[in-house]
């Protein structure tokens, strides 16, 4: 990030102060509002932090307004259908494409990774068979730091690189294993013969009593899905983890902090959320006395999967989404199944109505990433848990950058304070 050279003038009790403005390589310049304080005597405020820049950051970009994602320069749409998630894991970690001769290297030492310690399995036992997945996943992934202490000095660059690559490779085995317990069945083995999306398939799909093989159609699409959830920028999870990593917590402790955060409804269940709005439809004949309510402003209800609080265009994650989601309908056959039938049949009509393409209301990525999820068999809890897995990367090559900046300070946000001033203690019997 550059200086401007030019300033931003805050006039307080007839005292001018002078804010640095700083030029990204993208996106609106930034007011550096680092010495303020000391220099006005007043903090900024900004609830949910939507209108300030907490960190430099050089490897994803959004336009939200233009419907723009970039990692690390690379349009989202072009990576989803011309890269698979295991390049654009190196690409977020290290920066560049990698060669031919880098990702296989890479590749291997992931597939290498996958499988975790036999005593973690322990844990899973010590979980209610009923339990949340999420649940699951925040606490095993947490325990990891109890089993790879090779892993877990932040001042060390080998062992940050060892955690990063473990941590790639382990959560789809550990989320595989808290559906498997979910159910029920037994845990199934990570192979090294399967690319990263058929593993972890073939890990919540097989049982040893019979060979199980898992169709390339549904492969990809689970790569894609990965792909389109890899990194996301400054968002709740993201930050969770820069804030916990901010104190120096070790790596295992920072992922599953960001596990917790995007197990909320508002960030990581949006496509939970979406698949229950198509059960309440229920029916394809039901579908106009919805669309008719979403468009009724004194009607709280909203459709789910459709618009994005930060794409105000359309989602560019989506276009790719809906090919994988096509292709797999296609495959699975959606005539028995009535929800995928009213999703179908919901985005025709969405997208035929005028009142939704004036408000940009477009089917957004959690609208078909549901859908292929339900089609494939996942049950709505493991919904969270593969976008959990998915974003792992983003998280690890958002961890590794703040480690490697030389400004890296605590977080320490402030706040606008409305309690009670300073008063004196009474003594209980004269209250």
């Amino acid at each position: 990030m550059a200086d401007t050279n030019k300033t931003a003038t805050l006039t307080l009790d007839g005292q001018s102060h002078d804010l640095p403005v700083l030029s990204p390589s993208a996106g609106p310049d930034v007011v550096d509002i680092r010495k303020l304080y000391a220099g006005a005597g007043v903090f900024t405020y900004d609830p949910g932090f939507t209108s300030t820049a907490s960190c430099e950051s050089a490897i994803t970009f959004i336009d939200g307004e233009e419907g723009v994602l970039l990692h690390r320069g690379y349009p989202i749409g072009q990576l989803a259908a011309k890269s698979h998630y295991l390049e654009v894991c190196y690409l977020l970690l290290y920066g560049e494409l990698p060669s031919a001769a880098e990702l296989e290297k890479f590749e291997t030492t992931v597939t290498r990774h996958t499988m975790v310690h036999e005593q973690m399995h322990n844990f899973f036992r010590g979980f209610r068979r009923d339990a949340h997945p999420m649940a699951t996943m925040v606490g095993v992934v947490g325990a990891m730091s109890a089993f790879y202490h090779d892993s877990t000095d932040i001042t060390d660059a080998w062992q940050r690189e060892v955690a990063a690559i473990r941590l790639i490779a382990k959560v789809p085995t550990i989320a595989a294993m808290a559906y498997k317990y979910s159910i029920g069945q037994p845990f199934v083995y990570p192979r090294n013969d399967l690319d990263y999306a058929a593993n972890f398939l073939h890990m919540c799909f097989s049982v040893p009593a019979e060979e199980h093989t898992v169709d390339p159609i549904l492969a990809r699409a689970m790569d894609r899905i990965f792909t389109l959830h890899a990194d996301h920028e400054q968002n709740a999870s993201t930050s969770t983890v820069r804030l916990a990593s901010s104190s120096g917590a070790n790596p295992f402790a920072c992922i599953a902090a960001g596990i917790a955060c995007l197990w909320g409804p508002a960030h990581g269940g949006a496509n939970q959320a979406c698949l229950e709005m198509l059960r309440e439809i229920g029916s394809v004949d039901r579908i106009p006395e919805f669309i008719a309510r979403a468009k009724d402003k004194d009607d709280p209800f909203r459709l789910m999967g459709f618009g994005h609080r930060v794409y105000k265009n359309f989602d560019p994650r989506a276009t790719v989404m809906k090919e994988s989601a096509d292709e797999v309908l296609e495959l699975m056959g959606i005539e028995d199944n009535p929800t995928l039938q009213v999703a179908k049949e919901l985005e025709k009509q969405a997208l035929d109505d005028p009142y939704f393409a004036e408000k940009k209301l477009f089917p957004n990525v959690d609208f078909y990433s549901g859908i292929i999820l339900e089609a494939m068999g996942f049950p709505t809890s493991m919904f969270t848990p593969i976008f959990a897995l998915s974003r792992t990367v983003g998280w690890v090559a958002q961890w590794k950058e703040q480690l490697s900046d030389p400004a890296l300070k605590i977080g320490r946000p402030r706040q606008l304070y409305t309690g009670a001033d300073q008063r004196d203690y009474v003594d209980v019997e004269k209250r």
